[in-house]
């Protein structure tokens, strides 16, 4: 059952939350202790009420999931977890979780209850309505970001970071689509109803559309931050997130992946290596220079 609770709670897509470094990392603070361990606290709140959100999904998805066939595998869906035990360890995960964060810092906290409002009406209803269940998903991300800026004292974190996350997040979401309408084919509005609003052909221009938007923006940021004026080593990042777009796009596209980006970035070796390497430059540029 525990094991069960676990793999409901998918800890694989905790990956995702890494996303409130980003204020950190950015405002040029990731070796300021305090700073780090106030942010650290609450990558791990937002883990812990996005796995509340994960279990209150399952439950609202349970008879679409069974019919699903990769999806009816999930604890809840094969039986492996009650629906008992679901309802009350995602209540106390919420309530432990909102405790925890007001007293973390206010401000945090009203971030963690509107994301878990936002997620929850996206479950239930929001997932349903084609273009729209994107757009949540990526304010989903920027949400992350922002709350990374509640807890800490930011100085120089520019405003172009919620433009780049924005369009990465639209990005990573239309190919998520795309890569289930792929994969389910004519029957895929019986698995996922919004479906039935998409088209590979509509799914690709988007694709190609959020993809050119991201690296351009992400470029603009490099060269209109706060430091842009006395230094432009920024822009040498751009190359590696050139790669990352391009890369997630062939998998897209020719390995026919994408329909779980979290389990992308965990397997693909290449992508995983122009990431780590973007960091790197990313460190160097803020930290060393």
């Amino acid at each position: 059952m525990l094991t069960a609770l676990l793999n409901t709670m998918r800890p694989r897509h905790w990956t995702k939350n890494t996303f409130i470094f980003a204020a950190l990392v950015f405002d040029g603070k990731l070796f300021h202790l305090p700073d780090f361990l106030r942010t650290l606290a609450g990558f791990g709140l937002f883990c812990l009420i996005s796995s509340a959100v994960y279990i209150f999904n399952d439950l609202f998805d349970l008879e679409a999931d069974r019919q699903h066939p990769v999806k009816r595998d999930r604890p809840l869906a094969s039986g492996k977890l009650s629906i008992p035990v679901a309802i009350a360890a995602g209540s106390i995960l919420t309530l432990v979780t909102l405790a925890l964060g007001y007293w973390l810092a206010w401000q945090f906290d009203l971030v963690l209850l509107v994301y878990f409002a936002m997620i929850l009406a996206y479950s239930k209803w929001l997932k349903h309505i084609p273009i729209l269940d994107v757009l949540v998903l990526a304010a989903g991300f920027v949400l992350r970001v922002h709350a990374g800026t509640t807890l800490i004292t930011v100085e120089r974190f520019s405003p172009w970071m919620y433009v780049v996350m924005t369009l990465l997040a639209l990005y990573l979401g239309f190919g998520k689509r795309r890569a289930e309408l792929a994969l389910l084919a004519e029957d895929a509005s019986n698995h996922r109803k919004v479906l039935e609003g998409y088209t590979l052909t509509l799914l690709d221009q988007l694709i190609t559309i959020v993809s050119g938007t991201t690296i351009v923006a992400y470029s603009l940021y490099t060269f209109f931050r706060p430091e842009a004026p006395t230094s432009h080593t920024l822009m040498l990042t751009i190359p590696f997130v050139v790669y990352g777009v391009f890369r997630y796009l062939y998998l897209i596209q020719v390995k026919h992946s994408g329909g779980a980006p979290e389990e992308v970035l965990l397997s693909d070796r290449p992508l995983q290596i122009a990431i780590f390497l973007w960091g790197l430059a990313v460190l160097a540029v803020f930290y060393l220079s």
